[in-house]
């Protein structure tokens, strides 16, 4: 399996993470033909810099030939003019410095518009709107608002969407299976707002980072700009110590201050889990829960909720409780690391008084996924191998059930279809 792990001990912003990338070996001209689609007046500037001793890569936006520009957010009620308009104007250790800028906006369904537009992949497509969506989504609640009424500040707009849509573009073109993220380094003292002074993380980087382990360094800077919390909430799917791994690339993207005697890099490492790392024995959390007086209906709802919190899996059982009352055995495993945060969940959503925890070993087999080209698109299989002989082949649900319907063929068809192309290129491969 290939991992991806962002060291964020000095934050992250979008600049930053897209210089981390280009160091890692994504192709500068991939971003350059990216931000050419998307057709918004934009270029990039890339550099190699030092940060402390540490080379790295440094990207900056330009936008109708100039940088420096700011990283700003509007909302406005219905009925109200520009002038009542709010805005965050962040001057952050690696972001960019705040400037006067015209009175144009851009709603969140004008950028999904601009973005579906372009000559973009479907994939990247769908992760930029993602990172849009939770950008924006964090405003609206900042803001005790509506979503659609978030608006972008024309020239931020273009920076933000030139960082996102470039991120979502460079981590499609790595092939990796899973991003894992350090605790985030925040920063301190305090940022300046359209709305007055306010203490590093800014409002919408506190937002987006619930359920993210954070901590400060101590120094008196904004290290985790919006745009790069909505990056790092959005791809990683867990927060963890450095993994297991066999390294293969690393990259560093610098931000843009030079800060004395601190490296202002986010380190991006790069690897693969399999034959000679040991990752086919690791440890995992077992959660149990006895329930003998929950609606049906709830205890589904519950278990889509910890899988999406970040369970590897959640299942019931039927049991006979006290008093021969029929109940159920709710059962999660899960990383240790996210134990707490789903013990949590169990209590809030559940009608239980404990819960059980305990910690096991597990094997797992190795795993990695391949994307096969069938007749109606590309359906991701997953593959599991011992010692490098596959024992395990399974075409990815959802893909294809989205072409079944897309396509209005029998879904049993195209998991057949699937599995015959990829059987097909292994016989082709011996």
């Amino acid at each position: 399996m290939r991992i991806a792990y962002l060291d964020c001990f000095s934050g992250i912003s979008g600049d930053m993470f897209l210089g981390a990338l280009v160091d890692a070996g994504v192709p500068a001209e991939l971003f350059e033909k990216t931000v050419a689609a998307l057709n918004i007046g934009a270029k990039l500037e890339i550099s190699g810099v030092n940060r402390s001793g540490i080379s790295a890569t440094k990207i900056n936006v330009l936008v109708h030939g100039e940088k420096e520009l700011p990283r700003e957010v509007y909302w406005e009620q219905k009925g109200h003019k520009h002038e009542h308009d709010h805005g965050h104007k962040h001057d952050p250790g690696h972001s960019r410095a705040s400037t006067p800028a015209p009175h144009e906006h851009r709603g969140l369904r004008e950028i999904k518009d601009i973005i579906s537009r372009s000559a973009v992949g479907e994939g990247a497509k769908q992760m930029s709107v993602a990172i849009f969506q939770a950008l924006g989504a964090a405003e609206a609640r900042i803001h005790n608002t509506e979503i659609e009424k978030i608006h972008f500040h024309e020239v931020g707009a273009v920076d933000a969407m030139v960082d996102i849509v470039c991120a979502a573009v460079g981590a499609e073109a790595l092939n990796i299976d899973e991003w894992v993220s350090s605790p985030l380094n925040v920063g301190g003292g305090t940022v300046k707002c359209a709305h007055g002074t306010f203490p590093v993380p800014a409002p919408a980087t506190v937002e987006l980072l619930k359920g993210a382990p954070v901590y400060s360094s101590g120094l008196d800077f904004e290290l985790v700009t919006p745009t790069g919390a909505a990056i790092v909430k959005t791809l990683a799917s867990r927060f963890a110590a450095f993994p297991e791994m066999q390294i293969e690339r690393i990259g560093y993207g610098a931000g843009t201050r030079d800060i004395q005697g601190h490296a202002n890099v986010l380190r991006l490492t790069i690897g693969e889990t399999g034959a000679g790392v040991k990752a086919s024995e690791e440890t995992i959390t077992v959660l149990e829960a006895n329930l003998d007086d929950l609606n049906p209906q709830v205890f589904g709802y519950v278990m889509d909720r910890l899988r999406e919190e970040g369970a590897l899996d959640a299942f019931g059982m039927p049991v006979q409780m006290k008093k021969n009352r029929p109940g159920m055995l709710l059962t999660a495993l899960c990383r240790p690391d996210d134990a707490a945060k789903l013990t949590q969940l169990i209590f809030a959503e559940t009608t239980t008084l404990g819960v059980r925890r305990r910690d096991e070993r597990r094997q797992v087999l190795e795993r990695k996924w391949l994307t096969i080209a069938t007749r109606w698109g590309d359906v991701r299989l997953k593959i599991a191998s011992r010692n490098g002989t596959v024992t395990n082949y399974a075409p990815e649900y959802e893909d294809c059930r989205r072409i079944a319907l897309e396509h209005r063929v029998p879904l049993k068809s195209v998991i057949e279809e699937a599995v015959q192309v990829f059987l097909g290129s292994t016989r082709d491969q011996k």
